[in-house]
């Protein structure tokens, strides 16, 4: 069992900037990473992935060019750094893990372990 816990949520301006953090129980070498939002009334997204190595990245259109995945293999911790946020990234984000695959699995695709989330509210 992998446990994830996020943190670094909270509530920040249009244009602002937060950072996400992910930290896992064990190891987190064998896994790849994601993140997933979910706006009230809306449906879960997936919005971005690192592969084991970190050498692999993916970001959905909805955050590509502003939201930056990382991690820390060796902190077994995974970071979303989010820039010029809008108010439609107001969501819970949660992390996600899925073992044993090289690169990012899809979004659509099943996923192992999932963080409790975390809120983040853009809104001036």
């Amino acid at each position: 069992q992998l446990q994830l816990v996020e943190s670094g949520g909270g509530l920040v301006q249009p244009g602002g900037s937060l950072r996400l953090s992910c930290i896992a129980s064990g190891s987190t070498l064998n896994y790849a990473i994601g993140w997933f939002r979910q706006a009230p009334g809306k449906e879960r997204e997936g919005i971005s992935c690192i592969s084991r190595s970190g050498g692999v990245t993916k970001y959905a259109g909805s955050v590509k060019g502003r939201f930056t995945i990382s991690r820390d293999n060796a902190k077994n911790t995974v970071y979303l750094q989010m820039n010029s946020l809008k108010p439609e990234d107001t969501a819970i984000y949660y992390c996600v893990a899925r073992s044993a695959y090289l690169s990012c699995p899809s979004f659509l695709s099943h996923w192992d372990y999932w963080g409790q989330g975390t809120q983040v509210t853009v809104s001036s």
